[in-house]
């Protein structure tokens, strides 16, 4: 798997190194499960809401709306966890964490979108803890706080609020600054103060025993102060029936009313640190196994003590004292500071966990230069490792979060961007699950794709159900950014699930394409056209792009070699170029080359093996000779006029003869070069063009005596028909002309004529009728022949006639005389003569009759390809 980690390979894009171990100048990993995933994991989860927003939840929703909140909240994450589990143990995770583990499962237009949208989660997430901070410090050292401290000299306000707030995330940014690992070390000493006191949380109902009376003021609207009365009653049955209902009321911090939705956005930022562990993989010794074990074990330490807290809440305090003191936990400890050392450790490494895991997922952005230019600078480290610019870019943008001046203002636009993100995961694992892929293969197997679909619906369902504005906000800014991406075209070597997927829809599919099932009313053109060098070819491949009419069109070339004396196959090494040659003509085509020691056994090979089930070439089309000097790099100089070709007549006649045994339909292009308005990028609709088509033999006069034409001339109608269809020629004016011999005694071309305006009526054909006299060429045809009689008549028997110069400069000059204005003409190709020797002849014939016409497609159909019933 080492192409997992190559770089991007477009716009000179660098990514990320393959084995960051065995890189000279590589950060060393330092950080095992405990200290990297569970500690972080477990503080970013705490944060504000353990000691903050208890209260708030249960007070508002009641106990079991609470709990039921919190299973929700926790099915959620856990589904996610199940994914993040699978993606991370099948295969090594670098930094970036959870965008490195969505850009290389999706591609990445996906990963850079959804990891971009993930950064964003993370700033906001820092915004809240450092609100969340400020606001607990505000509640002790406020000068309008109704604590009973001597220390109320804060003076309080929005501006100061902010002010507060930028202050602290400046600290945040310092200890940020000076590396991960530092922070890591440290975070577990903060840990170790949250679980004092939480203890002391859990143990104080028990040392307070005595019910405590609280008097509670806030400013209300027009500067009145409101006063409550609240009561801590210690473990209590009534208390605690009394709070098993939900009242959703007013929240004092923002003057708004409560609803289920706006408080479970205030609970889930509780589930928001998931990924902490997962972001800090680019510092875990084995990311592949700490993160899926430490996030399990951090999640489920969580959830007992959320449950726990709950319960001791509803239990022990009236509904009053929850929903008009956020910090009640303060006021009921048996020592209040270790609530508030508390508060204050968990929410600051919430904050600097948000900070860190954030800069980490925009480095591993800037690495990869999806977005270019503008995060560029985020790539650059110090010489430890520790991307210090990113860091920056991050605290700028968590400091612009800070002026929504509170928590829970914007608690609703981190849960969505959260949910967001989760959902995104999910999706990751529900494609490698549905892509079927032999290398998805991961250690931890307790997921299946049922358990994606479900985070997935989950997700989605409670982003609007918390707030839809947001939720639609969010999903059109994902989807800008993908389409971003997608235009921008990162190519890379990561792989793409879109690929696997589509792998595994179009191999179903095509199984279901019976050809036995085939019908000529859904007959399209399935075309291999033949390049010999694709400097010669250009217009003629967009010309075939705009005739196919959604059909296959297959690129074919043939490498002349013998595998045996060869030291590999030099094939493999080419379909790269002719790749980029689609892509730069934008043409719907695929590739397929063969090497063969001649061209007419290659043309062969690839008339039976190209395609696959019902997607087969019915049609082969060979080309003459233009120009595409953008390629010189990789294609070798068109033929210079005077040199050899690298086909002799019998070699090229001899292509034309199999495909016709083979039962395809032949097409020769001449003069494509000339052809103008086909190229990519080309706006025009054909409005000015003109389409000719001559459906009758025309260097067999004989044949034009018939009432009826043949499937041959049917088939040159409906191809001609087809390209009238195409985007840019649908506006085109078609003609078709019928040759007759106006001086004939029977007048049998008034009827002919009849005959093809009617069957042009019956196949829906618009198309105006010419009727071209041409006795003098008849005579001409009809004078003495050459000796060479034994020749036969043409494509009737095994040789073809020899035919005069006169007559054919005649014929050439019935065309140019009507066909001059053209943009494109469709003549009737006679079958090539059976005998090698007349290969010469016959090619000379169709040289003298197009020579000078412009853009002309010679055509031999074999296959009925119209019908004129429902």
């Amino acid at each position: 798997m080492s192409n997992e980690h190559a770089p991007l390979l477009a716009h000179g894009v660098c990514g990320l190194s393959v084995d960051t171990a065995s890189t000279p100048n590589a950060v060393p990993r330092k950080l095992n499960t405990f200290f990297g995933v569970i500690v972080p994991t477990v503080l970013s989860m705490f944060s504000i809401v353990l000691f903050l927003r208890t209260g708030f939840v249960v007070g508002h929703a009641g106990l079991l709306q609470g709990l039921v909140m919190l299973l929700v909240a926790y099915i959620i994450i856990s589904l996610t966890i199940l994914s993040i589990c699978a993606i991370s143990t099948n295969g090594a995770v670098q930094g970036g964490g959870a965008y490195f583990m969505i850009s290389r499962s999706l591609g990445p237009e996906f990963g850079g979108s959804i990891g971009l949208m993930f950064f964003l989660a993370k700033v906001c997430a820092c915004g809240v803890y450092v609100l969340g901070l400020v606001e607990a410090i505000l509640d002790i050292f406020g000068q309008d706080s109704a604590s009973s401290s001597a220390l109320r000299v804060l003076p309080q306000g929005y501006w100061y609020t902010v002010m507060y707030s930028s202050i602290v995330l400046l600290l945040v940014l310092l200890v940020c600054l000076v590396g991960a690992h530092i922070f890591a070390r440290t975070s577990f000493l903060i840990l170790l103060v949250v679980t004092i006191s939480l203890l002391s949380i859990y143990i104080s109902p028990l040392a307070l025993t005595t019910p405590l009376n609280f008097l509670i003021s806030h400013q209300g609207p027009g500067n009145h102060t409101l006063t409550y009365n609240a009561s801590y009653t210690g473990f209590n049955g009534t208390t605690l029936r009394d709070n098993l209902g939900c009242d959703y009321t007013v929240d004092y911090s923002t003057g708004k009313e409560m609803s289920f939705a706006s408080v479970f956005a205030v609970m889930f930022t509780s589930c928001t640190g998931i990924m902490a562990g997962a972001n800090m993989s680019g510092e875990l010794k084995n990311p592949s196994a700490a993160i899926p074990k430490g996030t399990i074990i951090a999640v489920l330490y969580t959830c007992i003590v959320y449950v726990l807290l709950f319960i001791l809440a509803s239990s022990t305090c009236e509904r009053t004292l929850l929903v008009q003191d956020y910090g009640f936990f303060q006021s009921i400890n048996i020592w209040p500071p270790f609530v508030t050392i508390g508060i204050y450790c968990s929410a600051l490494s919430a904050a600097m966990c948000s900070l860190i895991g954030a800069s980490r997922i925009l480095h591993a952005l800037a690495l990869d230069q999806l977005f270019g230019f503008p995060l560029a600078p985020a790539a650059i480290t110090s010489s430890s490792g520790n991307p210090w610019v990113a860091v920056l870019y991050t605290w700028g943008l968590a400091q612009c979060v800070v002026f929504a001046g509170q928590l829970n203002a914007i608690a609703g636009l981190v849960t969505v961007f959260y949910l967001l993100a989760y959902a995104a995961v999910d999706l990751a694992c529900l494609a490698l699950e549905w892509a079927s892929a032999p290398n998805f293969r991961p250690t931890f197997q307790v997921f299946s794709w049922h358990t994606c679909l479900l985070g997935i619906l989950s997700c989605l369902v409670m982003m609007f159900v918390i707030n839809p504005v947001y939720s639609s906000a969010s999903i059109i800014l994902l989807l800008l950014l993908l389409l971003f991406l997608h235009y921008r075209s990162p190519t890379s070597s990561w792989g793409y699930i879109s690929q696997a997927l589509i792998f595994h829809q179009v191999r179903k599919y095509l199984l279901m394409l019976d050809v036995r099932k085939d019908h000529v009313k859904f007959w399209r053109p399935q075309v291999l056209l033949m390049v010999a060098n694709p400097r010669s070819s250009c217009q003629l491949i967009n010309f075939v792009n705009q005739l196919k009419k959604g059909g296959l069109f297959v690129l074919g070339h043939v490498k002349l070699g013998d595998l045996d004396t060869l030291p590999s196959d030099p094939v493999q090494q080419q379909y790269n170029f002719w790749l980029s040659l689609v892509d730069k003509l934008g043409v719907k085509a695929f590739v397929d080359l063969t090497l063969s020691s001649s061209v007419r056994q290659g043309t062969q090979h690839l008339l039976r093996i190209t395609g696959l089930g019902g997607m087969k070439p019915n049609t082969l089309v060979l080309g003459f000779y233009d120009n595409l000097p953008s390629l010189q790099a990789h294609f070798p100089p068109v033929r210079h006029v005077e040199s050899p070709r690298w086909l002799t007549p019998e070699e090229y006649v001899g292509i034309i003869s199999d495909a016709i045994k083979m039962s395809k339909n032949v097409c020769l292009g001449r003069y494509f070069f000339q052809l103008q308005g086909e190229s990519m990028g080309t706006k025009m609709d054909g409005a000015e063009r003109i389409i000719d088509v001559w459906p009758l033999n025309l260097l067999r006069p004989g044949s034009t005596s018939a009432a009826s034409v043949d499937v041959c001339s049917l088939f040159l109608l409906q191809m001609a028909c087809v390209l009238n269809m195409a985007s840019r020629w649908r506006h085109a004016r078609m003609r078709i002309f019928l040759c007759v011999e106006a001086e004939s005694s029977d007048q049998g071309w008034v009827v002919k004529e009849e005959t093809f305006r009617e069957l042009l009526r019956k196949l829906r054909i618009r198309a105006s009728i010419k009727i071209v006299p041409w006795d003098s060429v008849v005579q001409l045809y009809g004078q003495k022949q050459t000796q060479d009689t034994e020749l036969g008549e043409l494509g009737l028997t095994r040789s073809a006639p020899a035919l005069s110069e006169d007559f054919l400069s005649a014929v050439n000059c019935l065309l140019m005389e009507h066909s001059a204005q053209a943009a494109v003409r469709f003549l009737y190709l006679p079958r090539p003569p059976t005998h090698s020797g007349q290969s010469q002849q016959y090619l000379s014939q169709l040289e003298a009759v197009t020579h000078g016409l412009g853009p002309t497609l010679l055509i031999h159909g074999l296959t009925p390809v119209t019908c004129t019933e429902l």
